[in-house]
């Protein structure tokens, strides 16, 4: 088994998903005026149910619990928060995933206080009900159990983090190892075979020796100690 489990998620599956959920939205007889982002994860399903639903106001919210993939931070924080009038609009709030659910509250409770809607709703792709502690009003999937779904506009972002966590935590990477062998312990780890990731296996590996993370030697890779 791996030690995190992953899923990638493609695009066609998001608009799949997407659409799915705004026939729910669409089939409950409620119709938002105001659809807000919850950044970042949010955007892209976001701006999807502003096309499906016919919903031309958008606008967003930064309210975030995982500070790097697949760890999540010790509390939620709100960023640049700001102040509109929502009191005559239905406000959707819109994020990909509910799974402590932390951001989504935090996010209603700011808006709910400082932008006062008339009416608020929230909305999600996805919703893992056995540890979130809030339910969306709509969702698409309920998840039994645990995983990380990799979802395609933070693939560089995860892939980066998730090399970057085998050379820190596993003993096998903490000197120098070649990418065959760093192959490996990514399967191991994660699940997923390099090949599956296209070019973003390589865009990854470029991104960590460009940031200073990793250094290429003559057999492979090794950590820059910092």
């Amino acid at each position: 088994m791996p030690r995190v489990r992953v899923k990638l998620v493609s695009w066609d599956e998001i608009v799949e998903w997407t659409m799915g959920l705004s026939k729910i939205i669409e089939e409950s007889g409620w119709k938002p005026d105001v659809i807000v982002a919850v950044a970042r994860g949010g955007y892209v399903p976001a701006r999807l149910l502003c096309d499906f639903l016919d919903v031309t106001d958008l606008i967003s919210v930064q309210s975030q619990h995982w500070v790097e993939a697949a760890i999540v931070a010790e509390k939620a924080i709100l960023r640049y928060p700001y102040k509109v009038d929502m009191s005559d609009k239905r406000v959707l709030l819109v994020d990909d995933i509910v799974d402590t659910g932390e951001s989504l509250i935090l996010a209603r409770e700011f808006i709910t206080r400082e932008w006062k809607p008339l009416e608020l709703k929230i909305a999600a792709l996805q919703w893992i009900s056995p540890v979130a502690k809030m339910k969306p009003d709509y969702y698409l999937i309920d998840v039994k159990e645990w995983i990380w779904f990799q979802y395609p506009w933070t693939r560089l972002e995860d892939i980066s983090q998730f090399i970057t966590r085998i050379f820190r935590e596993d003993e096998r990477a903490r000197e120098e190892i070649t990418e065959d062998k760093l192959k490996e312990l990514f399967i191991e780890w994660y699940g997923i075979h390099p090949s599956e990731l296209s070019h973003y296996w390589k865009l990854a590996l470029e991104k960590l020796q460009k940031k200073g993370t990793l250094k290429k030697t003559d057999k492979g890779f090794k950590l820059e100690k910092k």
